[in-house]
């Protein structure tokens, strides 16, 4: 059975960090990519940032430069490092293994003075 369990969120203000974490289990996790996603309220859930098995990342164009991904596969882990953060990027937080159906459960992240 796969697990994606994230954790890491919370309220920051703007200009903050926050770093995600994405712990799998019952997958062999180190041959899969790994995305981010997210989702406002009111808004479609959009891709954040990805990262290949060979730890090549890929970013969307809002967060380039901002959000780092990176993983650690002996931990089976994938993280989120989120620099510099917005008022815009507050939303809820999810990962995924990259072509399958399986996601976490999400971690809320809230931007606000």
């Amino acid at each position: 059975q796969v697990q994606l369990v994230e954790s890491g969120g919370g309220l920051v203000q703007p200009g903050g960090s926050l770093r995600l974490s994405c712990a799998a289990s019952g997958i062999y996790f180190s041959i899969y990519a790994m995305d981010w996603y997210r989702q406002a309220p009111g808004k479609q859930r959009e891709w954040v940032a990805g990262i290949f098995s060979d730890g090549r990342p890929n970013y969307a164009n809002s967060v380039n430069g901002r959000f780092t991904i990176s993983r650690d596969n002996a931990q089976n882990t994938v993280y989120l490092q989120m620099n510099s953060l917005k008022p815009d990027d507050t939303a809820v937080y999810y990962c995924k293994v990259v072509g399958t159906s399986h996601w976490g459960q999400g971690t809320q992240v809230t931007v606000s003075s």
